[in-house]
């Protein structure tokens, strides 16, 4: 499968990893690490040294209990981290917004893939998405940031759930005019559901697959796998953040997105050579 990026084009016969590089002063785990210039392009060669593919680039964080930013806020942090990675590394660069400006800028600053957690939900990002002829992962949420975490219920199995908000997120996309091959899709682990949500949901991912469209998985250092390892901060739970992401890759994900790139990258080499092998 090959997922068209602009003027580049991204593999996913095998898992690929999308390294995450927040510009933002209150991201929970690197919250204000990279939000000097040349520190989050400095962090962009490290991860792409360590074989990410992708650099994924959020200038508003999503944790529960995030505050909004302004447009020019978002913008004045993202926009030129773009510029500055497309003009040193041969990377494919995400944008991770929901505000249609910056979905825009993005496009047009060199951004190859926009991310978005509210699926194109905010006023003029579907028609924005529309205009640009750019990939768009829309990502399954309960609410907004501020409160998604504040006891999260479902009336269904949250599989199901997922599936049919993702299910009908496509169906406006492509009621706007955007292509189905442009599409791929995220589960949202860790948005609107608690930890027994988030590992039914990891149990039975490939019921996702049943959409025939790229599937993006984030659990990077999550809430999730401090409640299974014990560990309490999010920079001890790289080893368990790593196992997650392997279960994903088995169950259909084609780009993991994560903070530790080069324990990831190591990991899904070896999912990839179990595949091809074991297909001789």
């Amino acid at each position: 499968m090959i997922l068209q990026c602009g003027n580049r084009n991204l593999n996913l016969e095998t898992p690929q990893v999308m390294g995450i590089l927040n510009v933002t002063p209150d991201s929970f785990s690197d919250g204000g690490r990279f939000s000097d210039l040349d520190k989050a392009l400095y962090h962009a060669e490290q991860m792409l040294a360590e074989g990410a593919a992708i650099i994924d680039v959020g200038g508003e964080s999503t944790r529960p209990g995030a505050q909004s930013v302004t447009v020019s806020q978002e913008l004045e942090r993202v926009i030129p981290v773009v510029e500055a990675i497309g003009r040193r590394l041969d990377v494919l660069i995400s944008v991770d917004t929901s505000s249609p400006q910056v979905i825009v800028a993005a496009a047009s600053a060199g951004a190859h893939i926009i991310n978005d957690v509210r699926s194109l939900t905010r006023e003029g990002a579907l028609a924005a998405a529309a205009s640009i002829d750019l990939p768009v992962c829309l990502m399954h949420m309960n609410g907004e940031p501020q409160q998604m975490q504040n006891n999260p219920q479902y009336s269904q199995p949250i599989e199901q759930a997922v599936l049919e908000q993702l299910t009908a997120s496509v169906e406006r996309c492509l009621q706007a005019g955007i292509e189905r091959k442009r599409l791929m899709i995220d589960p949202g682990f860790g948005f609107g559901k608690n930890n027994q949500h988030d590992y039914r949901l990891l149990n039975r991912l490939e019921t996702l697959q049943s959409l025939r469209l790229p599937l993006l998985t984030g659990l990077s250092r999550k809430r999730m796998i401090g409640a299974a390892t014990g560990q309490a901060t999010a920079i001890e739970r790289v080893n368990g953040s790593v196992g997650a992401a392997v279960i994903c890759a088995l169950k259909g994900a084609r780009i993991i997105r994560v903070h530790d790139v080069k324990a990831t990258v190591e990991a899904m080499q070896v999912v990839s050579a179990t595949y091809r092998e074991g297909n001789v």
